[in-house]
């Protein structure tokens, strides 16, 4: 995709890599819109900033998503980018007869159902667009989850199935979709550490950005590309061994 002369929507745009992608992309002169739930920290950002436009947004409201589009679309006719990264990052047990169900129920709404509404409310207009792109964060869990997040690896499979989707669905039009995956990435989704197993946060968004230039539908950092080809058949010994590996050298948590 082009990386300048776009009009960028982020959701998540106010922490870690929805922060830094949209920084990125400002940097590079694009008009940005972040959105995100905590005012305060949006007209924060914004100052930072300068240029950068905010809304406030509930990803989990349907009815606040279709007016936060519209309200977008009307101050910013030249949209054309829609990048869905607002998430959520709970632990659960899926060994457990204990479910949280309004946690594993607001979970889905976030993560699932957030992107799918988001792409519902600006589709129509980024087709009117010469050139047009959504661009969907789920995660290098999609393809190898992590045992002890196992709801929320499940919806980023998720995404990845429904991004594959969207992207045939679209296909005769002025919109691409693409995917980005990222792996484990030292920012406040869980807990930021500096665990040596984690990326840095700006080396992330550096060889994304890179690659985003490229023509892959896919964009996944070098280091986690013999996890995004583990599925198959034989999949599961791959993903025993990497969770015990977590089980023996736990992620630390706040």
């Amino acid at each position: 995709m082009k990386l300048t002369h776009n009009t960028v929507f982020i959701t998540g745009g106010t922490s870690g890599i929805g922060r830094a992608l949209a920084e990125a992309f400002h940097r590079r002169g694009n008009q940005v819109i972040i959105a995100g739930r905590r005012q305060a920290l949006l007209e924060e950002i914004a100052r930072a900033n300068p240029g950068m436009d905010t809304v406030e947004l509930d990803i989990t409201d349907p009815a606040q998503i279709k007016a936060v589009a519209q309200h977008v679309i009307k101050r910013h006719p030249d949209l054309n980018v829609v990048i869905n990264n607002a998430g959520i990052m709970p632990f659960d047990n899926a060994a457990s007869g204990e479910l949280d169900d309004a946690q594993a129920t607001h979970l889905l709404a976030t993560n699932v159902l957030g992107p799918v509404r988001i792409s519902a409310a600006f589709v129509e207009h980024l087709k009117t667009r010469p050139e047009a792109w959504i661009i969907n964060n789920s995660s290098v869990l999609a393809f190898i989850p992590l045992a002890v997040t196992a709801l929320y690896s499940a919806t980023k499979a998720a995404i990845h199935s429904y991004t594959l989707s969207q992207r045939f669905m679209l296909r005769e039009t002025t919109v691409k979709v693409l995917e980005i995956s990222p792996p484990w990435v030292d920012t406040d989704l869980i807990h930021k550490s500096g665990d040596p197993r984690a990326m840095p946060l700006d080396e992330f968004i550096g060889e994304t950005m890179e690659k985003l230039q490229g023509d892959s539908d896919e964009i996944i950092v070098d280091r986690i590309n013999p996890l995004r080809s583990n599925p198959g058949p034989n999949e599961y010994a791959l993903i025993a061994q990497f969770n015990q590996s977590v089980i023996d050298n736990p992620i630390p948590v706040a």
